[in-house]
């Protein structure tokens, strides 16, 4: 009995150093003329509209992205002209897990749900997707800001997702709108 409660010990003191021995650093920054606050990596930087206009050719482009150097690490922010309220994240969930699904056979599901975040709801999506040559985590959150739809997503490659997971949802708890 003593040897599985040692290892026991043992298991959660790894799993507890490494899910919060991370280098990532964030910071908070005032977005959108100063209506949301949202943590972001210190290093990112804002992609430019040339760079912005090639990564996302085929839909409409995010309002903002910030970026890590190589463009693999993404925090997106897209205050869309849909409109929104609190009452209607839910509904927003549901329809955009239903979109997703019916763009891409290939998408696989981690999680979502609506979660209380600084007083506000917002509705979020973990999921997987395929690129071309590899695997994309995807964490898209949202809630309504000044009457409309606000979509921010994190993204990285698989091969980045255990160092990102915990500060994508970092990224996410830190949601605040002014």
């Amino acid at each position: 009995m003593h040897k599985i409660k040692l290892v026991s010990f043992i298991l959660f003191t790894v799993l507890f150093v490494s899910a919060t021995n991370t280098d990532i650093q964030l910071e908070a920054k005032s977005l959108l003329n100063d209506q949301v606050e949202l943590k972001i990596p210190k290093e990112f930087q804002i992609m430019s509209e040339e760079r912005i206009a090639l990564k996302y050719p085929k839909e409409k482009p995010p309002t903002l992205v910030y970026t890590n150097e190589s463009g693999g690490i993404n925090v997106a922010l897209n205050h869309t002209s849909s409109t929104a309220n609190q009452n209607a994240i839910a509904s927003y969930k549901d329809y955009l897990k239903k979109a997703l699904s019916e763009m891409s056979s290939s998408l696989k599901w981690k999680s979502d749900g609506v979660a209380e975040i600084n007083g506000r709801k917002v509705g979020y999506l973990e999921f997987m997707t395929q690129a071309i040559d590899t695997k994309i985590y995807n964490l898209m959150f949202f809630t309504d800001v000044d009457g409309k739809l606000l979509i921010c997503t994190f993204n990285c490659t698989k091969s980045d997702m255990k160092e990102w997971t915990s500060a994508a949802k970092e990224i996410m708890y830190s949601l605040k709108v002014k």
